[in-house]
């Protein structure tokens, strides 16, 4: 016997952008040039993977003009338009990213202002680089916008890359990618092909994080962990984003805070804040860590030693009040409203780092 199944309404449009995953991967980035009909590619890294870009402008040999090792967190305007200057007086036909969301970032920005193609290799589970999605900072304020332009055109993983990710970076890194996931769960223009890639990508990363800690050289563990993190930033560029990026966004936009770590911390506030409206989107998430799905990401995150604190990043109390009025100002959509004082418990939870939604009595 056949048993139905009820299906709501849906519409659901792919990701056009080409990826290309395994080991040694990178050595095809020359190929992906040519088949994007390039032949001056600048290579854009933050300060510290300077030396990453340069080893992998040597690898592309004509058809490599010069590096950009300028990103920075949050993608500032002023940064993008130092690098703007440099790109456009080496006369680059497209750009090449290697890093982490930083640098991604730099690379939709530019691409953005110059219509140049993009190609990705990313050395972190940031996810962005399959987002047609940009972030940018400007004056303490981190705005979004999404569009076909933003979206790279290549994005090539190689685990290789990713094999001597420090391991308090890897914990960090994974869950951002997982936040990607959890929130597309139950976002508004979601489709069943998202919610099954999202489920996917937490099963693995939940698998994998606890392995690489225990052997952090496994290189089964960092395959699956960055398939995951496609997997989660995939979803993430299909589907609208909701209270988890909005309440991380206006942090890192106006603390500066680091974003792998902030999304982290985060995570477990913000899904058990919407939990209560929509608790029957996140069984699958529930399902997977024990639990509500809120607390269940608590827990995982305890048990891999994540970073569980705002105030371990220099958070103070006070500005806990700035980030809450700005993220009410120009609210994400979101299945449980935002209201201010709501997220100011929100932000105070996550602050000291306990359990979503234990607090009793009144918040200071």
């Amino acid at each position: 016997m056949i048993r139905e199944t009820a299906v709501s309404p849906f519409v659901h449009s792919g990701s056009p952008a080409r990826v290309v995953f395994g080991r040694g991967s990178v050595k095809t980035v020359s190929d992906e040039i040519d088949r994007l009909g390039c032949s001056r590619a600048v290579v854009l890294s933050t300060p510290h993977q300077r030396d990453d870009a340069m080893r992998l402008l040597g690898s592309l040999g004509a058809l490599g003009v010069g590096v950009v090792a300028l990103a920075e967190m949050h993608t500032p305007t002023s940064v993008t338009a130092r690098a703007l200057i440099e790109v456009e007086s080496l006369d680059a036909d497209c750009v090449v990213a290697i890093g982490g969301g930083s640098t991604t970032g730099l690379g939709k920005a530019l691409a953005a202002r110059t219509g140049l193609p993009q190609i990705v290799v990313p050395t972190t589970y940031a996810g962005s680089e399959v987002t047609p999605v940009l972030g940018e900072t400007d004056s303490g304020v981190k705005t979004t916008r999404r569009g076909p332009e933003i979206l790279p055109e290549t994005v090539v993983y190689d685990p290789d890359l990713t094999d001597s990710m420090p391991i308090d970076l890897t914990i960090a890194s994974g869950l951002n990618a997982m936040a990607h996931a959890a929130e597309a769960t139950y976002a508004r223009d979601g489709s069943p092909i998202y919610t099954l890639m999202a489920v996917e990508g937490l099963r693995v990363l939940r698998d994998c994080l606890p392995a690489l800690i225990e052997v952090p050289e496994d290189q089964d563990a960092r395959d699956g962990a960055l398939y995951g993190a496609w997997l989660c930033g995939t979803v993430l560029g299909g589907v609208g984003m909701s209270v988890h990026h909005k309440l991380c966004h206006t942090l890192g936009g106006a603390l500066d805070l680091p974003h792998a770590q902030t999304h982290a911390i985060m995570l477990p506030h913000t899904i058990g804040y919407v939990e209560e409206s929509v608790p029957d989107a996140l069984t699958d998430v529930a399902a997977l860590f024990g639990g509500s799905a809120g607390t269940g990401l608590y827990d995982f995150a305890v048990d891999i030693g994540a970073p569980l604190r705002l105030a371990d990043l220099g958070v103070t109390v006070d500005q806990l009040d700035l980030v809450a009025d700005q993220a009410v100002a120009s609210p994400y959509w979101s299945p449980r409203p935002l209201d201010r004082d709501s997220i100011r418990g929100v932000l105070r939870d996550a602050y000291e780092g306990i359990r979503p939604n234990t607090r009793r009595g009144p918040l200071a």
